[in-house]
Protein backbone atom coordinates (compact mmCIF):
# COMPACT_ATOMS: atom_id res chain seq x y z
CA UNK A 1 0.00 0.00 0.00
CA UNK A 2 2.90 2.07 0.87
CA UNK A 3 4.30 1.50 -2.37
CA UNK A 4 1.06 2.67 -4.20
CA UNK A 5 0.32 5.42 -2.47
CA UNK A 6 4.23 7.21 -3.12
CA UNK A 7 4.40 6.09 -6.32
CA UNK A 8 0.72 7.28 -7.48
CA UNK A 9 1.54 10.74 -5.91
CA UNK A 10 4.70 11.20 -8.47
CA UNK A 11 4.04 12.97 -12.27
CA UNK A 12 5.51 10.88 -14.58
CA UNK A 13 5.79 13.68 -17.33
CA UNK A 14 8.68 15.65 -14.83
CA UNK A 15 10.53 12.79 -14.24
CA UNK A 16 13.55 10.97 -16.19
CA UNK A 17 15.11 8.97 -17.99
CA UNK A 18 12.40 6.96 -19.32
CA UNK A 19 11.56 3.55 -18.77
CA UNK A 20 9.59 1.56 -21.35
CA UNK A 21 7.64 -1.78 -19.73
CA UNK A 22 6.99 -4.55 -21.98
CA UNK A 23 4.23 -7.26 -21.01
CA UNK A 24 0.86 -8.67 -22.40
CA UNK A 25 0.23 -9.03 -18.32
CA UNK A 26 -1.46 -5.09 -17.49
CA UNK A 27 -0.52 -6.22 -13.32
CA UNK A 28 2.90 -6.78 -14.02
CA UNK A 29 3.58 -3.50 -16.01
CA UNK A 30 1.86 -1.78 -13.30
CA UNK A 31 4.01 -3.29 -10.44
CA UNK A 32 7.22 -2.38 -12.44
CA UNK A 33 6.15 0.81 -13.40
CA UNK A 34 5.44 1.66 -10.16
CA UNK A 35 9.11 0.53 -8.78
CA UNK A 36 11.21 2.21 -11.76
CA UNK A 37 8.78 5.42 -10.56
CA UNK A 38 10.51 5.40 -7.00
CA UNK A 39 13.91 5.05 -9.11
CA UNK A 40 13.26 8.12 -10.48
CA UNK A 41 12.74 6.83 -13.95
CA UNK A 42 9.44 7.83 -16.29
CA UNK A 43 7.48 4.98 -17.32
CA UNK A 44 6.25 4.09 -21.00
CA UNK A 45 4.33 0.82 -21.32
CA UNK A 46 3.41 -1.64 -24.01
CA UNK A 47 1.64 -4.69 -23.92
CA UNK A 48 3.59 -6.26 -26.28
CA UNK A 49 6.37 -6.28 -29.12
CA UNK A 50 4.83 -4.39 -31.83
CA UNK A 51 3.52 -2.24 -29.75
CA UNK A 52 6.75 -1.69 -27.56
CA UNK A 53 8.32 -0.88 -31.09
CA UNK A 54 5.66 1.72 -32.48
CA UNK A 55 6.25 3.45 -28.98
CA UNK A 56 10.07 3.87 -29.71
CA UNK A 57 9.25 4.72 -32.93
CA UNK A 58 7.31 7.57 -31.33
CA UNK A 59 9.32 8.53 -29.16
CA UNK A 60 12.02 7.47 -29.74
CA UNK A 61 15.19 5.87 -28.04
CA UNK A 62 14.79 5.12 -24.12
CA UNK A 63 17.98 4.12 -21.54
CA UNK A 64 16.11 0.81 -20.55
CA UNK A 65 13.59 -1.44 -21.84
CA UNK A 66 11.96 -4.22 -19.30
CA UNK A 67 10.41 -6.29 -21.24
CA UNK A 68 8.57 -10.43 -21.25
CA UNK A 69 9.76 -13.28 -23.00
CA UNK A 70 6.53 -14.93 -24.00
CA UNK A 71 4.14 -12.49 -25.36
CA UNK A 72 1.92 -13.13 -28.20
CA UNK A 73 2.90 -12.17 -31.84
CA UNK A 74 6.53 -11.42 -31.89
CA UNK A 75 8.52 -12.82 -28.77
CA UNK A 76 10.63 -11.08 -26.58
CA UNK A 77 13.65 -12.79 -27.72
CA UNK A 78 13.06 -11.64 -31.21
CA UNK A 79 12.24 -7.68 -29.82
CA UNK A 80 15.46 -7.72 -27.78
CA UNK A 81 17.02 -8.42 -31.40
CA UNK A 82 15.64 -5.88 -33.29
CA UNK A 83 15.49 -2.80 -30.24
CA UNK A 84 19.60 -3.86 -30.19
CA UNK A 85 18.98 -3.76 -34.22
CA UNK A 86 17.43 -0.22 -33.77
CA UNK A 87 19.03 0.94 -30.62
CA UNK A 88 22.15 -0.45 -29.83
CA UNK A 89 22.54 1.74 -26.65
CA UNK A 90 19.57 0.89 -25.01
CA UNK A 91 19.99 -1.96 -21.98
CA UNK A 92 17.67 -4.22 -22.05
CA UNK A 93 16.34 -6.45 -19.12
CA UNK A 94 13.93 -9.84 -19.89
CA UNK A 95 11.65 -10.94 -18.02
CA UNK A 96 10.02 -14.73 -18.25
CA UNK A 97 7.97 -16.60 -15.83
CA UNK A 98 9.12 -19.59 -16.32
CA UNK A 99 12.94 -20.05 -14.12
CA UNK A 100 15.12 -21.62 -16.85
CA UNK A 101 19.48 -21.54 -16.83
CA UNK A 102 19.05 -22.23 -20.33
CA UNK A 103 16.56 -19.30 -21.38
CA UNK A 104 18.66 -17.02 -19.10
CA UNK A 105 21.82 -17.78 -21.02
CA UNK A 106 20.22 -17.42 -24.38
CA UNK A 107 19.15 -13.77 -22.86
CA UNK A 108 22.67 -12.38 -22.26
CA UNK A 109 23.78 -14.37 -25.00
CA UNK A 110 21.51 -12.08 -27.30
CA UNK A 111 22.39 -8.92 -25.88
CA UNK A 112 20.24 -8.62 -23.05
CA UNK A 113 21.98 -6.95 -19.63
CA UNK A 114 19.66 -9.03 -17.22
CA UNK A 115 17.08 -11.56 -16.63
CA UNK A 116 14.74 -11.65 -14.18
CA UNK A 117 12.11 -14.52 -13.19
CA UNK A 118 8.89 -14.12 -12.01
CA UNK A 119 7.35 -13.73 -10.06
CA UNK A 120 9.97 -10.36 -9.34
CA UNK A 121 9.99 -9.17 -5.65
CA UNK A 122 10.30 -5.57 -5.65
CA UNK A 123 14.25 -5.02 -3.95
CA UNK A 124 14.67 -7.47 -6.81
CA UNK A 125 13.70 -5.22 -9.59
CA UNK A 126 14.88 -2.08 -7.75
CA UNK A 127 18.46 -3.38 -8.21
CA UNK A 128 18.10 -4.80 -11.23
CA UNK A 129 17.56 -1.75 -13.06
CA UNK A 130 20.41 0.12 -10.64
CA UNK A 131 23.04 -2.44 -11.99
CA UNK A 132 21.98 -2.13 -15.94
CA UNK A 133 21.46 1.40 -15.88
CA UNK A 134 25.39 1.52 -14.25
CA UNK A 135 26.45 -0.84 -16.84
CA UNK A 136 25.00 1.13 -19.65
CA UNK A 137 26.28 4.42 -18.15
CA UNK A 138 30.10 2.61 -18.31
CA UNK A 139 29.63 1.33 -21.53
CA UNK A 140 28.65 4.97 -23.18
CA UNK A 141 31.21 5.72 -20.76
CA UNK A 142 34.09 4.01 -22.51
CA UNK A 143 33.02 4.67 -26.25
CA UNK A 144 33.25 8.60 -24.64
CA UNK A 145 36.62 8.29 -23.74
CA UNK A 146 38.41 5.61 -26.16
CA UNK A 147 40.53 8.08 -28.74
CA UNK A 148 42.13 10.04 -26.02
CA UNK A 149 41.53 9.24 -22.71
CA UNK A 150 42.74 5.87 -22.73
CA UNK A 151 43.31 4.88 -19.14
CA UNK A 152 40.29 6.15 -18.24
CA UNK A 153 38.53 3.53 -20.63
CA UNK A 154 41.21 0.69 -19.15
CA UNK A 155 39.58 1.97 -15.31
CA UNK A 156 35.82 1.49 -16.99
CA UNK A 157 36.55 -1.38 -18.97
CA UNK A 158 38.16 -3.18 -15.50
CA UNK A 159 34.47 -2.15 -13.76
CA UNK A 160 32.33 -3.18 -16.02
CA UNK A 161 34.67 -6.70 -15.61
CA UNK A 162 34.09 -6.78 -11.95
CA UNK A 163 30.23 -5.89 -12.20
CA UNK A 164 30.13 -9.33 -14.34
CA UNK A 165 32.50 -11.26 -11.92
CA UNK A 166 30.36 -10.36 -8.70
CA UNK A 167 27.57 -11.21 -10.70
CA UNK A 168 28.89 -14.77 -11.79
CA UNK A 169 30.43 -15.23 -8.30
CA UNK A 170 27.01 -14.79 -6.66
CA UNK A 171 25.71 -17.14 -8.76
CA UNK A 172 28.47 -19.46 -7.68
CA UNK A 173 27.47 -18.68 -3.69
CA UNK A 174 23.92 -19.12 -4.72
CA UNK A 175 24.74 -22.82 -6.01
CA UNK A 176 26.71 -23.89 -3.11
CA UNK A 177 23.67 -22.31 -0.70
CA UNK A 178 21.41 -24.39 -1.99
CA UNK A 179 23.34 -27.81 -1.71
CA UNK A 180 24.57 -28.60 1.70
CA UNK A 181 26.93 -31.23 0.55
CA UNK A 182 29.05 -28.36 -1.70
CA UNK A 183 28.80 -25.78 0.76
CA UNK A 184 32.36 -24.14 0.94
CA UNK A 185 33.68 -26.03 -2.01
CA UNK A 186 34.47 -23.48 -4.64
CA UNK A 187 36.76 -21.29 -1.66
CA UNK A 188 38.58 -24.69 -0.88
CA UNK A 189 39.49 -25.81 -4.20
CA UNK A 190 40.37 -21.93 -4.90
CA UNK A 191 42.70 -22.22 -1.61
CA UNK A 192 44.11 -25.83 -2.91
CA UNK A 193 44.77 -24.33 -6.65
CA UNK A 194 46.73 -21.14 -5.55
CA UNK A 195 49.12 -22.94 -3.00
CA UNK A 196 49.31 -25.68 -5.60
CA UNK A 197 50.44 -23.23 -8.65
CA UNK A 198 52.42 -21.28 -6.35
CA UNK A 199 54.76 -24.59 -5.98
CA UNK A 200 54.87 -25.22 -9.44
CA UNK A 201 56.03 -21.44 -10.02
CA UNK A 202 52.88 -19.23 -10.99
CA UNK A 203 52.59 -15.50 -9.98
CA UNK A 204 50.96 -12.70 -10.57
CA UNK A 205 48.39 -12.77 -12.93
CA UNK A 206 48.82 -15.98 -13.70
CA UNK A 207 48.11 -17.24 -10.25
CA UNK A 208 45.52 -14.97 -9.79
CA UNK A 209 43.69 -16.09 -12.99
CA UNK A 210 44.01 -19.76 -11.34
CA UNK A 211 42.46 -18.76 -8.04
CA UNK A 212 39.60 -16.93 -9.75
CA UNK A 213 39.29 -19.92 -12.52
CA UNK A 214 38.80 -22.46 -9.58
CA UNK A 215 36.57 -20.22 -7.44
CA UNK A 216 34.33 -20.63 -10.54
CA UNK A 217 35.03 -24.13 -11.91
CA UNK A 218 31.59 -25.44 -11.08
CA UNK A 219 29.32 -22.25 -12.07
CA UNK A 220 27.97 -24.35 -14.56
CA UNK A 221 26.01 -26.29 -12.30
CA UNK A 222 23.51 -23.80 -11.81
CA UNK A 223 21.75 -25.04 -14.55
CA UNK A 224 22.24 -29.00 -13.35
CA UNK A 225 18.77 -30.53 -11.94
CA UNK A 226 18.75 -30.76 -8.25
CA UNK A 227 17.78 -34.19 -7.88
CA UNK A 228 20.58 -35.22 -9.82
CA UNK A 229 23.11 -33.18 -7.65
CA UNK A 230 21.73 -35.00 -4.59
CA UNK A 231 21.01 -38.19 -5.96
CA UNK A 232 22.59 -40.79 -3.09
CA UNK A 233 22.90 -43.56 -6.01
CA UNK A 234 24.83 -44.48 -9.09
CA UNK A 235 23.97 -41.94 -12.12
CA UNK A 236 22.38 -43.73 -14.61
CA UNK A 237 24.43 -42.89 -18.37
CA UNK A 238 21.61 -39.99 -19.13
CA UNK A 239 21.97 -38.41 -15.56
CA UNK A 240 25.75 -38.37 -15.75
CA UNK A 241 25.71 -36.87 -19.20
CA UNK A 242 23.78 -34.70 -17.62
CA UNK A 243 25.71 -33.16 -14.80
CA UNK A 244 29.10 -33.56 -17.38
CA UNK A 245 27.64 -30.90 -19.23
CA UNK A 246 28.21 -28.32 -16.54
CA UNK A 247 31.50 -27.54 -18.01
CA UNK A 248 30.41 -26.55 -21.40
CA UNK A 249 27.56 -24.30 -19.52
CA UNK A 250 30.19 -23.00 -17.30
CA UNK A 251 31.99 -21.84 -20.42
CA UNK A 252 29.66 -20.39 -21.96
CA UNK A 253 28.35 -18.18 -18.66
CA UNK A 254 31.73 -16.74 -18.13
CA UNK A 255 32.50 -16.39 -22.25
CA UNK A 256 32.54 -12.15 -21.31
CA UNK A 257 35.92 -13.12 -19.52
CA UNK A 258 37.36 -14.83 -22.68
CA UNK A 259 39.43 -12.13 -24.25
CA UNK A 260 41.24 -10.97 -21.19
CA UNK A 261 41.19 -13.91 -19.07
CA UNK A 262 41.00 -17.44 -21.49
CA UNK A 263 43.38 -19.50 -18.62
CA UNK A 264 39.37 -19.30 -16.59
CA UNK A 265 37.50 -20.75 -19.18
CA UNK A 266 39.83 -23.36 -20.08
CA UNK A 267 39.68 -24.46 -16.03
CA UNK A 268 36.07 -24.40 -16.57
CA UNK A 269 35.99 -26.75 -19.13
CA UNK A 270 38.45 -28.78 -19.00
CA UNK A 271 38.74 -29.01 -15.39
CA UNK A 272 37.46 -32.97 -15.60
CA UNK A 273 39.63 -34.33 -18.34
CA UNK A 274 41.87 -36.94 -17.71
CA UNK A 275 45.90 -37.58 -18.71
CA UNK A 276 44.75 -40.80 -20.19
CA UNK A 277 41.91 -38.71 -22.52
CA UNK A 278 39.06 -40.49 -20.62
CA UNK A 279 37.77 -37.62 -19.23
CA UNK A 280 34.84 -34.93 -20.13
CA UNK A 281 34.28 -32.99 -22.62
CA UNK A 282 36.71 -32.89 -24.97
CA UNK A 283 38.64 -36.33 -24.32
CA UNK A 284 42.29 -34.33 -23.85
CA UNK A 285 45.29 -36.27 -23.32
CA UNK A 286 48.61 -35.32 -21.41
CA UNK A 287 49.81 -32.29 -21.81
CA UNK A 288 46.97 -31.02 -24.22
CA UNK A 289 44.93 -30.44 -21.16
CA UNK A 290 46.42 -26.81 -19.94
CA UNK A 291 48.10 -26.84 -16.43
CA UNK A 292 45.82 -24.69 -15.11
CA UNK A 293 42.99 -27.26 -15.22
CA UNK A 294 45.26 -29.69 -14.45
CA UNK A 295 45.68 -28.27 -11.24
CA UNK A 296 42.21 -27.75 -10.50
CA UNK A 297 41.51 -31.09 -11.55
CA UNK A 298 43.97 -32.72 -8.77
CA UNK A 299 42.27 -30.04 -6.04
CA UNK A 300 38.96 -30.48 -7.25
CA UNK A 301 38.92 -34.31 -6.90
CA UNK A 302 40.76 -33.94 -3.11
CA UNK A 303 38.16 -31.53 -1.58
CA UNK A 304 35.46 -34.27 -3.50
CA UNK A 305 37.00 -37.03 -1.62
CA UNK A 306 37.11 -35.24 2.02
CA UNK A 307 33.75 -33.94 2.45
CA UNK A 308 30.47 -35.61 2.70
CA UNK A 309 28.50 -36.22 -0.31
CA UNK A 310 24.93 -37.40 -1.07
CA UNK A 311 26.11 -40.45 -2.49
CA UNK A 312 28.79 -41.33 0.03
CA UNK A 313 30.77 -40.51 3.51
CA UNK A 314 33.45 -37.97 3.69
CA UNK A 315 37.53 -39.92 3.15
CA UNK A 316 40.05 -38.71 5.76
CA UNK A 317 42.89 -36.69 3.89
CA UNK A 318 45.65 -39.56 4.26
CA UNK A 319 43.19 -41.91 2.55
CA UNK A 320 42.11 -39.50 -0.46
CA UNK A 321 45.75 -38.93 -0.95
CA UNK A 322 46.64 -42.48 -1.67
CA UNK A 323 43.67 -42.67 -3.78
CA UNK A 324 45.51 -39.32 -6.20
CA UNK A 325 48.26 -41.64 -5.88
CA UNK A 326 46.43 -44.20 -7.04
CA UNK A 327 44.99 -42.64 -10.20
CA UNK A 328 48.54 -41.04 -11.18
CA UNK A 329 49.42 -41.12 -13.78
CA UNK A 330 46.44 -42.28 -15.52
CA UNK A 331 44.05 -39.73 -14.35
CA UNK A 332 46.18 -37.15 -12.68
CA UNK A 333 49.30 -35.02 -13.69
CA UNK A 334 52.36 -36.45 -11.05
CA UNK A 335 53.74 -33.38 -11.02
CA UNK A 336 50.52 -31.37 -9.79
CA UNK A 337 49.90 -33.81 -7.45
CA UNK A 338 53.94 -33.35 -5.83
CA UNK A 339 52.81 -29.87 -5.93
CA UNK A 340 49.49 -30.60 -4.14
CA UNK A 341 51.40 -32.61 -1.51
CA UNK A 342 54.41 -29.96 -0.99
CA UNK A 343 52.00 -27.26 -0.23
CA UNK A 344 50.04 -29.19 2.47
CA UNK A 345 52.57 -31.35 3.98
CA UNK A 346 50.61 -31.67 7.66
CA UNK A 347 46.88 -33.37 6.78
CA UNK A 348 46.02 -32.82 10.10
CA UNK A 349 45.29 -29.10 9.23
CA UNK A 350 43.21 -29.63 6.31
CA UNK A 351 39.29 -29.48 6.53
CA UNK A 352 37.49 -33.15 6.50
CA UNK A 353 34.03 -33.37 7.32
CA UNK A 354 33.65 -36.45 9.75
Amino acid sequence: MLLESIADRLDPKVLAPRCLVVDDDAAVRRSIAKVIQLQGLTPLEADGAEAGLALLAEEGEVPLIISDINMPGMNGLAFLEEVLRLYPDTAVIMLSGVSNVQTAVTCLDRGALDYIAKPAMVEEVRVRVAKALEKRDLTLQQRFYQKNLELRVRVQATRIRELFLQGVQTLAHALEAKDSYTRGHSARVSRYAAQTALRLGFTGDRLEEIRLGAELHDIGKIGTREAILNKPGKLTDEEFQHIAEHVVLGERILAPLARENPTVLRIVRNHHERMDGRGFPDKLVGETISIEARIVCVVDAFDAMTTNRAYRDSRLPVDAMKELDRCTPSQFDPDVVQAFKAAFPDLSLLPVEV
